[in-house]
């Protein structure tokens, strides 16, 4: 493939072991690409994330193209269970391997490369933007975050995104994500009275509130789809007392859910039911039932249109593969990007992500980097 190599730019990002919220020196990396072909970079970390921002064209340009993606990763686990070293970057049958491969480093190689070489080849009437993060995988709270806020004080720009994430099921080019479902975890606590077991009417046990609300949440059906989205979903993921004895009954019990929710509902619309069913069972059993709930993203979709084509029909001419277009999986960083412009999705095949021996096929890092490319032309034709 001429010009930039996105797969030896890709082996380079994964040798940096950028495990959530490191950085070890993978938005350098990148940072000396982009200068070196005429990107206006910018660090903007903050809150011990790093994080890089980098413009081609004027500020000012009536046209504003944007990637965006993270460096970060999730931890290796056991590296003995590797049978490959995870930062290594090994190449074997064709097969890349390590930490970050699919989740993203190849993605951002890809666009990095892409525009790299487009705006060389030929530069455009108008500015391309890339707003990198190394904080995806950890709390997200100053990573694309800080990115758009700085480009809000600063009068920086993206018309329209592309997020590099992996966004394909089964085969390159099947699936590009125009939205994505919310996700919140609420966690109960239910006060009962400590005491014997052989004489359950002198405490007031916990344990039965709380199965009876999680029954009560895990049974209800919240909605059965909307025109772009599955049905909401909501899965017990916790219930735990650390109680070891057989013969006490415990003082306390908790209990946590985890809801993906469509656009039927809002994070506020849900809290406000989660918290009257826990009223409920506190006053039907005469016990105290304390709720914290965190709203990790709420739903949103970039509706079919004019980017969702742009993209579809470059992943088609590429790869042969007309995508579908979905809300399926879990939140990305997209849910920062949308509230600045439209965005949507697309990315490698997702199999290995998070998994020991996280691998990408190279010529899957080399037809991305085509896709991109072929995205940036269209859209300054």
């Amino acid at each position: 493939m001429s010009g930039l190599d996105p797969v030896d730019l890709t082996a380079k990002l994964v040798r940096c072991a950028s495990v959530t919220p490191a950085n070890d020196g993978a938005l350098e990396v990148l940072e000396e690409v982009l200068g070196a072909a005429g990107f206006d970079c910018t660090r903007v970390d903050r809150g011990g994330i790093f994080n890089l921002f980098a413009r081609w064209g004027n500020k000012g340009n009536t046209k504003s193209f944007g990637f965006n993606g993270h460096t970060d990763v999730v931890p290796i686990g056991d590296e003995a269970d590797w049978s490959m070293p995870p930062f290594g970057a090994e190449i074997k049958d064709g097969i890349m391997y390590g930490r970050g491969t699919t989740d993203m480093k190849s993605g951002v190689a890809a666009f990095v490369a892409a525009a790299v070489d487009f705006v060389k080849d030929t530069p455009p009437d108008g500015s391309i933007v890339l707003a990198i993060t190394g904080d995806e995988e950890g709390d997200a709270l100053d990573g694309t975050t800080a990115l758009l806020d700085y480009m809000t004080e600063n009068g920086e720009r993206m018309d329209v995104c592309l997020v590099g994430e992996p966004t394909c099921p089964e085969t390159m080019g099947d699936m590009i994500k125009i939205g994505r479902r919310g996700s919140m975890n609420a966690h109960f606590k239910v006060t009962g009275k400590q005491g014997h077991a052989a004489y359950p009417h002198r405490a007031n046990n916990p344990l039965p509130a709380m199965v009876r609300l999680m029954d009560r949440l895990a049974s209800h059906e919240l909605d059965q789809g909307s025109d772009h989205f599955d049905p909401s979903t909501l899965a017990v993921v916790t219930v735990d007392t650390g109680n070891k004895a057989t013969n006490v009954i415990p003082a306390q019990c908790r209990g946590a859910v985890n809801i993906r929710f469509n656009d039927h509902h809002s994070g506020a619309s849900l809290s406000d039911w989660l918290r009257g069913e826990a009223d409920k069972i506190a006053e039907e059993f005469g016990l105290q039932v304390d709720v914290e709930i965190k709203i990790s993203g709420e739903s949103f979709i970039t509706p079919p249109g004019a980017l969702s084509d742009l993209v579809a029909g470059a992943v088609e001419a590429e790869t042969g593969v007309k995508p579908e277009l979905s809300t399926t999986g879990g939140t990305s960083d997209a849910r920062f990007v949308k509230a600045h412009c439209p965005v949507v999705e697309f990315g490698l095949v997702g199999q290995s992500m998070h998994q020991v021996d996280e691998h990408v096929r190279v010529e899957h890092i080399e037809q991305l980097k085509s896709i991109y490319g072929r995205v940036l032309r269209n859209y300054f034709t």
